[in-house]
């Protein structure tokens, strides 16, 4: 992808850095294949070979870091760093603090590793191309995988066990019945190739020597590999276990094998401890899934214990970053159909039961879960504290963390909920910061980012007091392909608080006023600005939204009404993205509501049990592609609302439908799903009229089974 794109931008001069002195030759190897015709003199620099004249240099960090001084800060219009997880060591910034490209790409396969450094900061927050699990699945630039959720044994209970029991938990899971009982499920199940190459992940470093031990005693060979050896050690094993003419057939291991191997011939993985984290799930599911000529698909075994939190499994098989209770039972009652592309999941039918009741029982919005999940990604970054939102970006299988934003109204009044942290005591006892903080967290996650492009741009520019048509508009064009003059008026105007209520204006700051067609900073704003642990907050606040809006929306325009298909919305999103020039706190209340041309037609498709029988309307899926809604009860087909809703198309109305199963759940007020335009098929009857619509787009099948369920 790097070789392309400097074919596609040219630079002068490249400088490509790498951590291994193997990777940098096939590096220089791919680049002389895809820009071979261009004339551009390619040389390597190591300590053994400097080829300094080269246009485009291929170097590994190391050598560089002793010899960067006898280049210009100039010298290189694009920098290539690969394996850009290692960005934040010391030698890695001394080179990135001296060099000034003009262009600088980082290339990961493990931005999860989630140590103590953001590597989006040395980006601007700018993810050019991210594949996930689910993605990468998909687009089958991996294999399939086989899982199977099994039923530990009896004899095993893990019930009242912690995460942080290492020894108890040990204890508990060196019991002999259960070896048999792991190599009887792998013959059973068996695996893909003619050899077993196989990790088994285990519970701490006497688990895997137990481990080891029982099955050499059962003519499986097999070793162990911990923290505790060496790296050559280990290279000399992950050799043995690549290779098909030696007999060994598991490595056993705790922690190390996490992140960074790359054996494709693995074609077994064992789960041989309680998922302790969606996060580490992911990455130990991911040692298995390179492609290899001798293998079609992966086999996974999980040993499923009677562990409280078993269903962290399903967070992350779900492959969504950002779900709720309802989908994830969904996903789990329907064996994860439709989520994880040729890959299948089974559960047997204890595990699943089990699961499912652990889903329903649980608290997601309670402190003491969400307190849970944070100390679990807080123990996945090495103890240190995630001051920022941006700290979960990049991190599959992370906690969302606008769950800890919605509970404690903004990110650092939670962190500092479960830290006690004297320093964020300090910075929040500034009223008006909290204010505005809790202003920008509350549009999380954005629906349109043309609010947060504009602050982000006058946050970052002091001199900047003043923002008119023309450069605003120049900013979002950064960011997205197009916008309309109307919409960068309406984002003008709510950002200087014109559809604010009296509500809305007494719990927040003023920080811009919208002043005869320009929007002026005020001083509130200028002097939060000023002051550099104000401004990283706050900065922080709209990088993370901005970058997860680029994940979920990409560059498109989605028109007006601003609407992505199968998107979540609250009514108040769905009048701002609508360009809706009244108190956006007015569009709210009714089944249906309109603007202009557009009719949006709210609907829940299971009613509370204590509905009034006046409005509990017959809402609901008749297919995939069709929907019978019932309008408010008051409207006869010979009114003029009436006739717009029947004669829609030739009224050139837009019916947009949006839909949630439920109103609540554990208390929580559900979004609403945009189930895009519907055009009427037929009407019946009055005070209500039942319509028949048909959606313009099908629902995809994955979504229709999770509303119909």
């Amino acid at each position: 992808m790097s070789a392309f794109d400097v074919a596609q931008v040219n630079p002068n001069r490249m400088l490509f850095l790498v951590h291994r002195e193997d990777i940098l030759y096939r590096a220089k190897e791919t680049f002389e294949y895809v820009l071979g015709k261009t004339g551009k003199k390619m040389g390597i620099y190591t300590s053994n070979v400097k080829e300094v004249e080269a246009d485009y240099l291929f170097s590994t960090v190391q050598t560089m870091s002793r010899h960067f001084k006898n280049y210009a800060r100039d010298s290189f219009d694009y920098l290539i760093v690969d394996e850009a997880h290692h960005i934040g060591g010391e030698t890695y910034q001394q080179l990135l603090n001296y060099f000034t490209p003009k262009f600088l790409l980082g290339m990961t396969a493990t931005p999860e590793r989630c140590d103590d450094f953001n590597i989006f900061d040395c980006f601007d927050g700018h993810v050019a191309l991210e594949v996930r699990l689910r993605d990468a699945l998909e687009q089958r630039l991996i294999v399939p995988f086989h899982y199977f959720g099994i039923r530990d044994i009896d004899g095993v209970d893990l019930s009242n066990i912690k995460a942080d029991q290492i020894h108890e938990l040990t204890k508990r899971l060196k019991v002999n019945e259960r070896v048999s009982f792991i190599l009887e499920q792998m013959d059973l199940y068996g695996h893909d190739g003619r050899y077993r190459k196989g990790i088994g992940f285990c519970a701490s470093i006497e688990h895997a020597e137990y481990m080891t031990k029982k099955f050499n005693e059962a003519s499986v060979p097999s070793v162990c590999l911990t923290g505790n050896h060496s790296p050559k050690e280990r290279q000399v094993m992950m050799n043995r276990l690549a290779c098909d003419e030696d007999p060994l057939e598991m490595i056993f291991t705790v922690d190390i094998f996490n992140e960074g191997i790359d054996i494709p011939s693995i074609n077994t993985v064992l789960m041989l401890r309680p998922t302790q984290s969606p996060i580490i799930f992911i990455q130990q599911l991911g040692r298995g899934l390179r492609k290899n000529e001798d293998k079609e698909f992966l086999t996974v075994l999980d040993f499923i214990g009677n562990h409280k939190k078993s269903f962290l499994m399903a967070i992350a098989l779900s492959g969504d970053r950002f779900y709720d209770k309802d989908s994830l039972k969904v996903a789990v009652a329907t064996n994860f159909a439709g989520h994880l592309g040729d890959s299948f999941v089974t559960l047997d039918a204890i595990s699943k039961e089990q699961i499912l009741s652990q889903l329903e029982n649980e608290k997601f919005n309670s402190m003491m879960y969400l307190k849970e999940a944070y100390a679990e990604f807080k123990r996945m970054k090495r103890g240190q504290i995630p001051y920022m939102l941006c700290d979960y970006l990049g991190c599959e299988g992370a906690p969302d963390p606008l769950a800890f934003v919605k509970k404690s109204k903004t990110y650092l009044q939670f962190i500092y909920q479960v830290e006690k942290d004297l320093f964020l005591e300090s910075v929040l006892s500034h009223d008006t910061f909290v204010k505005v903080l809790k202003e920008w967290s509350s549009q999380l996650p954005l629906k349109r980012p043309y609010e947060f492009i504009l602050m982000k741009y006058l946050l970052n520019h002091r001199e900047v007091m003043t923002l008119n048509q023309e450069l605003a508009t120049r900013e979002i064009l950064k960011y997205v392909d197009s916008v309309s003059p109307t919409s960068v008026t309406h984002a003008l105007e709510c950002l200087g608080q014109t559809y604010y209520d009296l509500s809305d204006q007494a719990q927040y700051v003023q920080t811009f006023d919208w002043i005869g067609g320009t929007l002026v900073t005020l001083p509130v704003f200028n002097q939060l600005r000023s002051v550099p642990h104000f401004k990283t907050y706050l900065d922080d606040v709209l990088t993370y939204g901005l970058v997860r809006y680029q994940e979920e929306f990409s560059t498109a325009d989605y028109g007006d009404p601003f609407l992505k298909l199968y998107e979540t919305y609250s009514m108040r999103e769905v009048a701002k993205v609508a360009n809706y020039n009244k108190k956006h706190s007015a569009f709210r209340g009714s089944g249906l509501l309109t603007y202009k041309n557009n009719f949006f037609l709210f609907v829940e498709l299971h009613k509370e049990k204590d509905i009034k029988e006046s409005i509990n309307y017959d809402d609901r899926l008749t297919s995939s592609r069709t929907f019978q809604w019932q309008s408010p009860n008051k409207t006869t087909q010979e009114s003029p609302q009436g006739q717009n809703l029947i004669k829609n198309v030739e009224r050139q109305i837009h019916l947009h439908l949006f839909v949630r199963k439920f109103k609540k759940l554990d208390g929580d007020v559900q979004p609403y799903i945009y189930l895009g335009k519907a055009n009427t098929l037929s009407a019946s009857g009055n005070n209500p009229i039942t319509l028949q619509l048909e959606l313009e787009h099908e629902i995809p099948p994955q979504l229709y089974r999770e509303l119909s369920y």
